[in-house]
């Protein structure tokens, strides 16, 4: 039987809605032959440090993420992206013991394979921060302002795609034009989006 990690023991114990669907997922992924710990306050399964598979509970489900789930084949097609703009990470989604059990094949495959891709090293191309793509509202904005520019592009990479991906949400581009004029502050005082 492969060793469990207490604090992820204490971690399903103490799951107030997933308890039984956490413990089916870990049992499989253990056998795996996977390193369990506990970061980011979930169950999290590595090889020689490097993260493969967490357990995640959600609301209306609870399941698997693949932290290099982008290079996996899909072949039963159950992998699915967190969100919109993930780029790496993949989830399979669960939302009962016996559905886990069904499964139970096809998720060892699955996490084998994501396994082999962690042994290989292989990395996810994930895209520059030169490629986004800025709504027309902001990139006028910015042309016509270039203290505006150069306070944006002094933000890091993380606080650039977060006021990317605001300005980019709405449909109109009244609201969006609106989205961009009330952060000028925010981005000129080098602050973040939810600062």
């Amino acid at each position: 039987m492969p060793l469990t990690n207490p604090k992820v023991d204490d971690h399903v114990r103490d799951a107030k809605k997933w308890r039984e669907e956490l413990a089916a997922l870990r049992e499989i992924i253990l056998a795996c032959g996977l390193t369990e710990e506990l970061k980011w306050g979930a169950p999290c399964y590595t090889h020689q440090n490097g993260n493969v598979a967490i357990l995640y509970e959600l609301k209306e489900s609870v399941g698997v993420g693949f932290f290099k789930g982008a290079l996996l084949d899909d072949p039963a097609g159950i992998l699915k992206k967190p969100g919109d703009n993930s780029q790496a990470v993949r989830m399979i989604k669960y939302r009962s013991v016996p559905e886990i059990a069904a499964s139970e094949p096809v998720l060892k495959d699955y996490v084998r394979r994501a396994l082999d891709i962690e042994k290989a090293g292989l990395q996810v191309d994930f895209k520059s921060k030169s490629e986004l793509v800025y709504p027309d509202e902001f990139q006028q904005a910015l042309d016509g302002d270039p203290a505006l520019k150069a306070a944006f592009e002094a933000l890091t990479p993380g606080r650039r795609r977060a006021y990317n991906l605001y300005f980019s949400a709405p449909k109109q581009a009244k609201t969006r034009a609106s989205r961009v004029e009330s952060c000028v502050a925010k981005i000129r005082d080098g602050k973040g989006i939810a600062d």
